[in-house]
C-alpha cells in the first residue's frame, strides 16, 4: 500500500512552486494525476527491483513547463508550445487529510475487517 495515490489532494511543501507561494503567503494544493514508481535498473537495462528514492508524482497545476512540440505527419497531434505538468519528487508533497483539511503525515493500521488502511497522524481519522 502506498502513501500517496492517484486522486489524492496533496500540498507542495518543498521546491520552486512552494517557495514562490510562501513568498506570496499562500499554499499550493492540487490533485494527483499520476504516480510514477521508480525502479532500479541493472546493467542490461532491465528493472531489477523497486527504488523508492525515484518515486515521483504529477500534480494538477504544479511544476508547469512549456514543451516545444514539432509538427509531425499525423494531423491529430498537437504542436507548438504546449504547457504541461512535469513530475515532482514524492518527498516534496504531503497528503491533505479530507477530514481536518491539513497537510499531514500518513500512518498505516489494520481496519476492523483486517484490511490495511491509511490514517491521518494529526486527527487519527482513517483516510481510505
Amino acid at each position: 500500500m502506498e502513501r500517496i495515490k492517484r486522486g489524492d489532494t496533496v500540498e507542495v511543501v518543498a521546491g520552486r512552486d512552494a517557495a514562490a507561494a510562501r513568498r506570496e503567503g499562500r499554499k499550493v494544493q492540487g490533485t494527483v494525476h499520476r504516480v510514477i514508481r521508480g525502479y532500479k535498473i541493472d546493467r542490461n537495462f532491465r528493472k531489477s527491483g523497486r527504488d523508492p528514492s525515484k518515486d515521483r508524482v504529477v500534480v494538477q497545476g504544479v511544476n508547469l513547463i512549456i514543451k516545444h512540440q514539432r509538427r509531425t505527419g499525423d494531423v491529430r497531434t498537437q504542436f507548438g508550445r504546449i504547457e504541461m505538468e512535469a513530475p515532482v519528487h514524492i518527498s516534496n508533497v504531503m497528503l491533505v487529510c479530507p477530514s481536518c483539511k491539513e497537510a499531514t503525515r500518513i500512518g498505516f493500521r489494520e481496519s476492523a475487517d483486517g484490511a490495511k488502511v491509511r490514517y491521518c497522524k494529526h486527527c487519527d481519522e482513517v483516510i481510505d
